[in-house]
């Protein structure tokens, strides 16, 4: 059973923390922020792999900031982050167990992952990769919810690459709603 999230005190924490500095946070102030909301919520590693242009795609991804212990890096595209890079979108996998070799195992205990693209205009510069020790910790409105937050913490900015993708109905179901905009 997927455990209940309160994306929208992560809203409003982000709203805070980027109140007095610029949009964008630092990859490692928005991993220690949603660390610290998620960590108790059966999310046992989070963290940001950099989509490596220069490298072979064996080793395209580089990890980035995270929490709370070190993943592999380099990675391949053949992983579910690679999956998210090159199909540039969320991807959210009930039991890793089932991909088999097409499942990166950095960690042997953890059974259910959530990955969202961190883009730029029409590409793709990384992705936000949430991990679990549970089957089905994480479903679409965790990955709805995670792709608002790298949104308003200015790491994704919209096709057009004016700025961050604004966020839509699906607030209201993954509980951000209008968090910052001066509504509870």
């Amino acid at each position: 059973m997927r455990p209940e999230r309160d994306y929208g005190a992560i809203a409003r924490a982000l709203d805070e923390a980027s109140a007095e500095g610029p949009r964008a946070l630092s990859h490692r102030v928005f991993v220690d922020l949603l660390w610290a909301h998620l960590a108790s919520t059966d999310v046992s590693w989070l963290g940001i792999y950099l989509v490596d242009e220069t490298s072979a795609p064996e080793c395209r991804l580089r990890l980035g900031a995270c929490r709370d212990r070190p993943a592999c890096s380099p990675i391949g595209l053949h992983g579910v982050c690679g999956r998210a890079v090159v199909e540039a979108r969320a991807v959210v996998v009930e039991d890793v167990r089932e991909l088999g070799t097409a499942y990166v195992a950095c960690d042997p205990h953890d059974l259910s992952e959530v990955v969202v693209p961190l883009r730029d205009g029409d590409g793709v510069w990384g992705v936000l990769d949430l991990d679990s020790r549970s089957i089905g910790a994480f479903d679409e409105v965790d990955a709805e919810a995670l792709m608002e937050l790298v949104a308003r913490a200015g790491l994704t900015r919209s096709e057009t690459g004016s700025g961050p993708t604004p966020m839509d109905s699906r607030s209201r179901r993954s509980g951000i709603g209008d968090a910052g905009r001066g509504l509870p």
